[in-house]
C-alpha cells in the first residue's frame, strides 16, 4: 500500500517527474499499445463494394474482397485483431442467415483466416442484423423469447467456429447464452475456442450510428427488456459473475466511456480479462467535434483510449484503432 506520510512541499515536488517528455514517458503509469486495439468491420454481400457510413466518418460497409484489402492495411499497421459484423442480403423472422454455413460472416471468416492466419478474428454472435424485426432473438407476441433464442445463438457460434473464428463474442444479452454456447462449442470439438461475452451491455443512446452501420435497428419497441438499465451497476456485477460462472473467458463492458467506473469495478472484483467497447456514438461525437474545429480530435482520441485502459480494460474495441495505431 502506498505511503502518503511523506514530507510535504518544498521537500516533495511532484512536478520534478513532469519536467520533460522523456521523464514523463518514463514514469507514465498507463500506456497504450497496438495489441490493445480491436477493430470492428462491417461486411456486406457482393463484390467491389465499399460505402462510407454517413454517421461514422472513416468507417465503411465492405464486401469480402474489400475486407481483405482492409485487413492487409490493419496488419501493416500492427493491429492484431478484428471484430466482424455481418449484413445479409435477406432477413427473416428467425435470423437464419446468422447460422447458415455460407452466411456472410462464415465466408468472410474463412477468407480472412486463409489470407491472414495470424490475425485474430472475433465474431459477433447475435441475431439482430439477420432478423426482419431487428431484435436480438426470437419474437413471439411482440416479446423477445429468451430460451427459444439460445439454441439459435449456439448454432451461430458453432458455425463461426467451424469457419475458423478465433474468439466467439455473444452480444445478445439473453440469460444463459454463455452456458448454451460453451456447451455447443465443446460438444462440437471447439473446447479451446474462447468466449468474449458482452456481459454488461447497456441499453444506450450511444449505439445510434452503429445501427446505421449494421442495419440492425429494431422495427418496433426497443431493447430495454434484455439490455441493461444504464443506472444499474450492482446488476452489472451480477451479470458479469453469471457469465464467468457459465464459462466466459473474457468479459466486456459496453459502452466504455460513460461506464469507466464499471470497468474499474469489474477488474477489482473479478480480476478477469476485460474488453471495453468504445462504441459508435463515442467515436462519432469526437469526429464531429474535430471536423468543426472544436477540439483536437487526435489528442482527445488518445486521452479517451488511455482512460479506458487506465480504468482496467485489457483490450479496447474501437473504431479509432487505425488512427491510434498510426500514432503508436
Amino acid at each position: 500500500m502506498s505511503n502518503f506520510n511523506q514530507p510535504n512541499f518544498p521537500v516533495r515536488r511532484l512536478r520534478r517527474l513532469r519536467r520533460s517528455t522523456a521523464i514523463r514517458d518514463m514514469f507514465r503509469e498507463t500506456s497504450l499499445n497496438k495489441a490493445d486495439l480491436i477493430y470492428p468491420l462491417f461486411i456486406v454481400e457482393g463484390e467491389n463494394f465499399k460505402k462510407e457510413i454517413s454517421s461514422m466518418p472513416g468507417q465503411y460497409q465492405m464486401s469480402v474482397d474489400n475486407i481483405l484489402i482492409e485487413c492487409a492495411e490493419l496488419v501493416s499497421l500492427g493491429i492484431k485483431s478484428v471484430l466482424l459484423f455481418g449484413i445479409p442480403l435477406e432477413k427473416d423472422e428467425v435470423g437464419s442467415g446468422a447460422y447458415a454455413e455460407d452466411g456472410i460472416i462464415q465466408r468472410a471468416t474463412r477468407e480472412i483466416k486463409r489470407t491472414f492466419p495470424g490475425l485474430v478474428v472475433i465474431t459477433d454472435v447475435c441475431l439482430c442484423e439477420y432478423t426482419s424485426h431487428g431484435h436480438c432473438g426470437i419474437v413471439e407476441d411482440g416479446y423477445v423469447q429468451n430460451d427459444a433464442t439460445l439454441e439459435l445463438l449456439a448454432a451461430e457460434a458453432v458455425s463461426h467456429a467451424r469457419a475458423g473464428a478465433d474468439i466467439i463474442a455473444p452480444s445478445d444479452m439473453m440469460d444463459g447464452r454463455v452456458a448454451a454456447i460453451r456447451k455447443a462449442l465443446d460438444e462440437d470439438g471447439f473446447t479451446e475456442t474462447p468466449i468474449m461475452a458482452y456481459s454488461a451491455k447497456f441499453s444506450s443512446a450511444f449505439y445510434g450510428p452503429f445501427r446505421e452501420a449494421a442495419e440492425s435497428a429494431p422495427q418496433f419497441g426497443d431493447r430495454k427488456t434484455y439490455q441493461m438499465d444504464f443506472g444499474n451497476s450492482d446488476e452489472a456485477m451480477r451479470e458479469i459473475a453469471l457469465d464467468i460462472q457459465e464459462g466466459a473467458d473474457i468479459v466486456m463492458v459496453k459502452p466504455a466511456l460513460s461506464y469507466l467506473d464499471l470497468i474499474r469495478r469489474t477488474k477489482d472484483t473479478f480480476n478477469m480479462p476485460i474488453a471495453a467497447y468504445n462504441v459508435s456514438g463515442e467515436y462519432s461525437m469526437v469526429k464531429a467535434a474535430a471536423a468543426n474545429g472544436w477540439l483536437d480530435g487526435e489528442k482527445v482520441m488518445m486521452e479517451i483510449l488511455t482512460s479506458i485502459k487506465r480504468a482496467g480494460a485489457d483490450v479496447i474495441i474501437t473504431y479509432f484503432a487505425k488512427d491510434a495505431a498510426r500514432i503508436l
